[in-house]
C-alpha cells in the first residue's frame, strides 16, 4: 500500500480550493523502481519519476516533487508534460526550496503549477510566492484560512524577484528624463 498524503484543501492562486492531488512518499525500505503508483492525480518523488519514467510519462495525471537536495534541472526535459511540480520543505527552516522554485521559473521557464509541500507555514507564504510558488499545501494542523492571510502581509517589495522583476529604486518615479528610463541607464 503506497504512502499517500492527501490535503483536502490547498491555497492556489490566492484562494482556498479543494485539492484532488495526492503526494506519494516512499516508506523506509521501499524502492523507487518497484513502488506501485496508483491511478489518479499523484505527485511522485523525483526518484520514482526517474526510475519509472517510461511507464509514467504517458500519464497526464502525474506530478513530480523535489527534495531540498535535488536540482530542478533533473526534470528540465519533462517540465512541459508535468501537471504540477512540488518542492518539499521537510522543515520550515530549510530554505533550499526557494532557490529550486526560482530556478524552475526564471531559468527553466516553468509555467505550470508550482506547489510548496511539507512544513509550510503562514509566515512563509509571501516569500514563497515571490520566488514563483502559486500553490501551497500548508500544514494540516494549522488553519488554512489563517495561512491565506500570509500572502497579504506586505504591500510593496524592495528586491526584484519572479513576481516583480524590477527593484523598487527602478520603479519609483524620480523625475528622470525619458531617455534615461531604460533598465540599463546609469550602469
Amino acid at each position: 500500500m503506497p504512502n499517500l498524503v492527501l490535503h483536502k484543501q490547498i491555497i492556489k492562486h490566492r484562494d482556498v480550493v479543494e485539492d484532488d492531488w495526492s503526494v506519494l512518499r516512499l516508506l523506509e525500505g521501499e524502492a523507487p523502481e518497484t513502488v506501485a503508483v496508483p491511478d489518479g492525480k499523484i505527485i511522485v518523488p523525483l526518484s520514482v519519476w526517474q526510475a519509472q519514467r517510461p511507464a509514467l510519462s504517458g500519464r497526464a495525471d502525474i506530478g513530480v516533487w523535489l527534495a531540498p537536495d535535488e536540482q530542478a534541472a533533473a526534470i528540465r526535459d519533462d517540465l512541459q508534460r508535468l501537471g504540477v511540480v512540488a518542492v518539499d520543505f521537510p522543515k520550515f527552516s530549510d530554505g533550499r526550496g526557494y532557490s529550486t522554485a526560482f530556478n524552475l521559473r526564471k531559468r527553466l521557464g516553468y509555467q505550470g503549477e508550482l506547489r510548496a509541500i511539507g512544513d509550510v507555514l503562514r509566515d512563509q507564504l509571501w516569500p514563497l510566492s515571490r520566488v514563483g510558488f502559486d500553490a501551497f499545501a500548508t500544514r494540516q494542523d494549522r488553519s488554512i484560512v489563517d495561512a491565506l492571510k500570509g500572502l497579504t502581509v506586505f504591500s510593496e517589495t524592495y528586491q526584484a524577484s519572479v513576481d516583480q522583476p524590477l527593484p523598487l529604486f527602478r520603479r519609483a518615479p524620480r523625475g528622470t528624463p525619458p531617455e534615461l528610463l531604460d533598465a540599463g541607464a546609469g550602469i
